[in-house]
């Protein structure tokens, strides 16, 4: 049987590497003993419980009450008992009986060891609670310990210990992940399990692309630039409303960053997800029309009972502005929180719209964006339009919207020539129609990016 000094090196190496303090060491050695003492001699039993940490030693007294009958014997002993060791005991001394820790040093350590590692599970379920109860929204780091049940199991970088998990639900189904790659996601919520406290992190909930932005952007991380809203169809889109406190930075022109370089960084770590950043607005009906970007609306009403805006766009813009599959337009619907009906200018004519409604829109808002045939435009070889029109697609507002994918399905369409078609998608939708113009576009009070 190893003796007291051995115990309270093999417990403090424990302890050390669970990072106890000493004090709270003693602490649970001394329980450890309560409870041992307790299961031989019953639970009310009384002792004393001295650690000498310098000399290695243990010592432990039971205290009994001398007593002429005894009612409890955990905590009493008859006067007679009493006397056998000391004649001059009286009923109601208190006697000392030393307990040597060899008796059960064994079962006294197993105790103190169990309260150890509950103490310290205890105290890293607190640590994970404090560390991260204010970090909802934040963007961790970690490795991909293992994929099970769809489910990413996630170790973090800083914060080991701590349970994290990417659900089914919150991933972007057009990543690859294997274990052992690094991640980055943002802390969504905080699950309490029965083991303790679990981190639920996301790459495919719009606030993952909101701490990308925090992160690449210093104005956002200084407070200066908000992102107020956001919508996202993961994978695919993502929209953005920005906000500046301070009148002589454009929020728009600080997401972009210098020619697209801040706004790049995000797009790449969401694998070419497009994204629209717009000002954002109080105005609901200037809003909806900011949120409808890249399109151009000409003019917007709303009704603050139903929540509702209507949208009017010329006839060039409704396919821009509905998007893909309605994607653009129930994207700027969740932006705004508002249900956004839209009708091009000869619909709502017909339903008895006014006709100052289509009034030439300011200077700074009017753009040249008629329809133009793909034949028309420079720089498509004919054999790749042949091929574009005898899939359906004759115009440009036919093609804005298509992904990579989408020209490959097409009989004729090589890889190359895909790339070649999105590079000049991205080159037409990006405001202002060119690297070196993007910041200065964003900047602009009325304007939005996309990229």
């Amino acid at each position: 049987m190893a003796g007291s000094t051995e115990i309270l090196t093999a417990i403090r190496e424990l302890s050390h590497l669970k990072q106890i303090e000493r004090s709270e060491l003693h602490e649970l050695l001394q329980d450890g003993i309560h409870a041992a003492l307790a299961k031989k001699h019953g639970p009310t039993v009384q002792a004393e419980v001295d650690i000498d940490d310098d000399k290695g030693d243990i010592r432990i007294v039971l205290l009994k009450t001398v007593v002429e009958t005894v009612a409890d014997p955990a905590r009493e002993i008859t006067l007679e008992e009493a006397r056998f060791e000391d004649p001059e005991y009286q009923v109601g001394d208190l006697m000392e009986i030393p307990v040597d820790f060899a008796e059960f040093g064994r079962s006294a350590v197993q105790a103190a060891k169990q309260r150890i590692i509950q103490r310290v599970r205890e105290g890293e379920r607190t640590k994970i609670r404090d560390e991260f109860n204010d970090r909802v929204g934040d963007l961790l780091s970690g490795e991909i310990q293992q994929i099970e049940r769809g489910k990413i199991v996630v170790m973090l970088n800083k914060f080991r210990e701590a349970e994290a998990i990417i659900p089914y639900r919150e991933q972007n189904h057009r990543e690859d992940y294997k274990q052992g790659e690094p991640i980055r996601a943002v802390l969504k919520k905080i699950e309490e399990t029965p083991k303790g406290p679990r981190l639920v992190l996301s790459r495919g909930d719009a606030m993952f692309v909101k701490a990308l932005f925090k992160l690449e952007v210093p104005e956002i991380q200084q407070g200066i630039v908000e992102i107020r809203a956001s919508s996202r169809e993961v994978g695919s889109r993502t929209k953005i409303a920005v906000f500046s406190k301070d009148d002589s930075i454009d929020p728009v022109g600080a997401c972009v960053g210098l020619k697209g370089s801040r706004v790049q960084a995000v797009v790449q770590e969401l694998g070419g997800e497009r994204i629209d950043i717009v000002p954002w607005s109080s105005d609901p009906e200037r809003f909806a029309k900011l949120a409808l970007a890249p399109a151009k609306v000409a003019r917007v009403f709303s009704d603050a009972a139903t929540k509702t805006i209507q949208a009017v766009v010329d006839e060039d813009q409704l396919s821009l502005a509905i998007g893909r599959n309605g994607q653009n337009v129930r994207l700027a619907s969740e932006l705004t929180e508002w249900k956004i009906d839209l009708y091009s200018s000869r619909e709502w004519l017909e339903r008895g719209g006014d006709v100052p409604l289509f009034a030439p829109l300011p200077e700074e808002e009017r753009e040249e964006a008629a329809d133009v045939k793909l034949s028309d435009i420079e720089g498509l070889p004919p054999a790749t339009v042949a091929v574009l029109e005898a899939g359906g697609y004759k115009t440009l507002n036919d093609i804005i919207d298509l992904e990579r994918e989408d020209f490959l399905k097409l009989a004729g369409i090589a890889p190359e020539e895909a790339d070649r078609l999105m590079a000049f998608i991205n080159e037409v939708t990006a405001e202002g129609g060119g690297e070196e113009n993007d910041a200065a576009d964003a900047a602009a009070p009325e304007g939005g990016a996309t990229v």
